[in-house]
């Protein structure tokens, strides 16, 4: 089937080619010149304007355009734009990681124009076009076969890694679940290895445990091969911030189960862990520092100088993710253009701007 694809970035833009490897005619739209110029040498059909690749989707009431931008506003303008000018039967498929409830308010909306909406979580990242993606769907049975050829190309298997999850935001909520447990694993790895690491006597190897624990270990996972390659290449972690963005997930998980009464406390001290990565200097810190010299009269640090981090752009599509290894980060940082996007787009961290308790 032919496909819109609004958004070409690292997501966007390599599923685009994973689309065209598996047989699927893809349109692409982007405000990034370079980002149409990558897919159209690919074999797709790369246009100028939302206008001209509705127009190049097929008859009314057939057409679906996929939707992979920013979570928040950026997200809502696309689609309000798309609503505006396509047709019933049309489908709209948002593939970011917006807010579920975000998704069930658009899909009653986008219902009443007589248009389809299905919420596609997709988790896959920089290694997606090579591997496949999971995608985690929600929406209207119809819809959802009707973009089967779709799902099976990118997917790891055509019978793997895809599924619906039931009705509208169903998708983007187990897709928020997942990013939530991510941020726990993410987290236990990372106290494990700084813990083994700051016990000197030992002298212990970080290169050979990573490795070591992939084999037959209980903790084995995609992540830990991951840290494992970058350990064994000798990744200087020195030049990188202990930054740690969050798009948005963690906090709608922690409002989920607090609103539902289950009990996520691995998750929801990952996701305090992430805010406080994100401070440049703590104000409950310097609160405690004050307190400890005033009871007992102890030494404490002064502030000599705040820190000053540099952003180094994602990947972009259809990189090698070899890109992405701690090693290569110097040279990204060195050798990649200001690509006009905010940092906020750039850390994935737009979704944010709707973190909201109620409906």
């Amino acid at each position: 089937m032919r496909i819109g694809m609004v958004g070409l970035g690292k997501m966007g833009g390599n599923m685009v080619l994973r689309l065209l490897g598996g047989g699927q005619e893809v349109v692409g739209y982007d405000r990034s010149e370079d980002a149409l110029q990558n897919i159209a040498a690919q074999g797709a059909v790369a246009v100028r304007s939302v206008e001209d690749l509705i127009a190049s989707l097929g008859e009314p009431g057939t057409r679906a355009v996929w939707v992979m931008v920013p979570a928040g506003p950026i997200t809502q303008a696309v689609i309000d734009d798309l609503a505006s000018r396509l047709a019933p039967g049309d489908i709209i498929i948002d593939g970011g990681n917006s807010n579920y409830k975000d998704t069930q308010r658009r899909a009653q909306e986008l219902a009443a124009r007589g248009l389809h909406f299905v919420d596609v979580g997709t988790s896959g990242g920089v290694w997606g076009l090579k591997e496949g993606y999971a995608m985690m769907i929600g929406g209207a049975p119809e819809a959802v076969e009707r973009l089967r050829p779709v799902f099976e190309a990118l997917a790891p298997a055509p019978d793997r890694g895809w599924g619906r999850m039931g009705p509208s935001g169903s998708g983007h909520y187990v897709k928020m679940v997942h990013n939530g447990i991510e941020y726990g694993m993410m987290q236990a790895y990372a106290e494990g290895f700084e813990l083994m690491k700051a016990h000197h006597d030992f002298n212990l190897d970080m290169a050979q445990i990573a490795e070591l624990w992939r084999h037959g270990s209980v903790v084995r996972s995609w992540l830990l091969d991951l840290t494992a390659e970058a350990l064994k290449n000798s990744a200087d972690f020195n030049a990188l911030s202990d930054y740690v963005a969050d798009s948005g997930e963690g906090r709608w998980t922690i409002i989920d189960s607090v609103e539902l009464g289950v009990p996520t406390p691995v998750i929801t001290l990952a996701t305090q862990m992430r805010f406080r990565s994100q401070q440049e200097v703590s104000y409950a810190g310097q609160m405690l520092s004050a307190m400890r010299r005033a009871f007992g009269g102890h030494a404490v640090k002064t502030l000599e100088a705040t820190k000053q981090e540099g952003l180094v752009p994602g990947v972009q599509a259809g990189e090698s993710p070899k890109a992405a290894a701690p090693e290569n980060i110097p040279a990204a940082a060195a050798a990649t253009p200001d690509r006009g996007a905010s940092a906020a787009q750039e850390l994935g961290e737009t979704g944010q701007q709707r973190v909201k308790g109620d409906g």
